[in-house]
């Protein structure tokens, strides 16, 4: 800015003196041409009219300096030349001004030597015989007065271009000094009032950016934070393998320092998986590999961070694939619990059966022991349904593709589901009650009904004599809730996570007296997976239950 300031004042100095230079040269030179003119022209006159007196006569003896006489015939020829002998002079008739002093009784004309720094003045006046008196003086051109100028034009310019100069420095110096010294903590205290907006900017720029400053320190701590705690190794690497940020997890499980940041991760954990995974992920490859670490087999996955086309980072994550064999455990889990659940009700089937076939069961009692066989087959078939209906979920869309699909009344599915439940909740002493609105949403109406049913019916047998249950049906955004609360006996905090699982129970010997398969949450739950919903518990002992569904329109 001190050179710009510096580089202004200098070029408007040297402007001004320039044009200054230049216009009064020409105004001057203009008003003497002018004059010179003038009194050429009264000279002209003069001498005219001494030559029409006294004849050739006239001439003898007579000198003016810097001024040609010639006197010229009507036929253009000279009679007399203060300069130059008669037989020299060419005919002179076809001169400007003496045209026009033949034509007009008086001419003029000016013509300029051939270098240019000269101009020669003509004036020309007819006298009575016919004859014409010719003066011409000579005069400097603007070219010539200019080089003749040129020596006090330069010591003057030199002078004002040093009195520029020092004007220049002190004046730039002095404009810059409050910019020099302002205090960016306080900028609108700037030692100019004509650069407040400048310095109100530079304050909220200011203001700005310590506010991102706080708010990013605030995001690094918050993702330090949530990072550090994970379960799983997370480690952000630059397009070179550097690390950038690594969480606790991942020092612990490569055995790695957590002051790491900025080395080559190579360097701490050089193994072959690495290597290669590392390399496809630098290639702009999503790269898998396994490995061993600290006894547990755990799974690497390198994606990498591209932005305009090219790779500028990797993120690495580790995480530990033994939930691989927690869910093959579960499915063996599965098998000896269906099985389980289906021996129970074929034992108590055929051991009735076998009383009925043996004759040993007498023919009052007949009746109760075949409701009893019609219960237990109801339970297998009803298991049996449920676990079908398990099987096609888990198989997703494929398993469910008779099924139609389209827009559908929640509040209508709900008020069915209550209408079919009542029974069941006044034989219970619970009260049921449906609230909301009409929300309609894309889904499949059966698979939605049993959402409805499934949660009422827990509602309802898990609650308590005289308790009640609330459906809640409304739209949240572009989200539609459904929400079902009891005044029921609650579900403690250790089982929440797996009220889920199949044929998991809280209470067994509770969950034995109500009835049940045991899957209605695992139904629960995947129909609402199927609807890309999701489901959210909450629950305390002898505190009642609130389940939330929440599936998009």
């Amino acid at each position: 800015m001190k050179t710009s300031i510096f580089r202004a004042i200098c070029f408007a100095t040297a402007s001004v003196f320039a044009a200054s230079l230049i216009l009064t040269m020409g105004v001057l030179y203009g008003y003497f041409s002018k004059g010179q003119q003038e009194q050429l022209k009264t000279q002209t006159g003069l001498v005219a009219q001494a030559v029409e007196k006294e004849g050739l006569s006239y001439f003898k003896g007579i000198a003016l300096r810097g001024i040609r006489i010639t006197w010229i015939a009507g036929d253009g020829s000279v009679l007399y030349d203060s300069d130059s002998s008669l037989d020299r002079m060419e005919n002179h008739l076809g001169r400007k001004e003496v045209k026009e002093a033949l034509s007009f009784g008086y001419g003029q004309s000016e013509r300029y030597s051939k270098t240019l720094f000269e101009r020669q003045i003509y004036a020309a006046k007819k006298l009575l015989d016919g004859s014409v008196v010719r003066l011409s003086s000579t005069h400097l051109t603007v070219v010539s007065l200019a080089l003749a100028l040129l020596r006090p034009a330069l010591v003057v310019g030199i002078t004002a271009v040093a009195l520029a100069f020092l004007l220049a420095t002190s004046l730039s110096k002095k404009i810059v000094k409050p910019l020099y010294e302002l205090d960016l903590d306080q900028p609108q205290k700037g030692g100019y009032e004509e650069l407040a907006p400048f310095f109100e900017r530079v304050a909220c720029q200011k203001s700005q950016l310590q506010l991102k400053e706080s708010m990013l320190r605030q995001k690094q701590e918050e993702f330090r934070a949530a990072t550090d705690y994970l379960s799983e190794g997370l480690i952000l690497l630059n397009e070179k393998g550097i690390i950038l940020s690594i969480n606790r997890a991942a020092s612990s499980l490569l055995s790695i320092s957590s002051f790491c940041v900025g080395k080559d991760i190579l360097l701490l954990h050089n193994s072959l998986s690495m290597q290669e995974l590392l390399r496809e992920a630098k290639s702009g490859s999503h790269a898998k590999a396994q490995m061993e670490l600290g006894g547990v087999m755990h799974q690497m996955n390198a994606s990498p961070v591209v932005s305009d086309g090219e790779v500028t980072g990797i993120a690495l994550l580790i995480f530990d694939i033994s939930d691989k064999e927690k869910a093959e455990k579960m499915r063996r889990e599965f098998t000896a619990n269906v099985s389980h659940e289906l021996k129970t009700p074929l034992q108590s089937i055929c051991g009735y059966a076998e009383l009925m076939k043996e004759g040993v069961v007498k023919q009052e009692d007949m009746g109760r022991f075949s409701d009893r066989i019609y219960v237990e087959a109801r339970r297998m078939t009803a298991l049996l349904e449920d676990i079908l209906k398990l099987s096609r979920l888990d198989e997703g869309i494929e398993g469910i593709k008779e099924m139609k699909w389209g827009e559908t009344d929640l509040y209508d599915l709900a008020n069915d589901a209550i209408h079919a439940l009542r029974p069941l909740a006044d034989e219970a002493g619970v009260s049921i009650a449906l609230e909301g609105g009409h929300v309609k949403v894309n889904g499949e109406p059966q698979l939605l009904s049993g959402v409805f049913y499934n949660l009422c019916e827990n509602a309802i047998k898990y609650n308590r004599k005289n308790g009640s249950v609330s459906v809640e049906i409304k739209e949240e955004g572009t989200q539609a809730e459904l929400i079902v609360s009891d005044t029921g006996i609650g579900i403690a905090g250790e089982h929440m996570e797996r009220i889920f699982e199949r044929f998991y129970r809280v209470d067994k010997s509770h969950s034995k007296e109500v009835g049940g398969t045991g899957l209605g949450l695992s139904i629960v739950k995947h129909s609402v997976k199927l609807h890309n919903g999701w489901i959210e518990v909450q629950s305390a002992v002898d505190g009642g239950t609130t389940v939330i569904v929440r599936l998009p329109k």
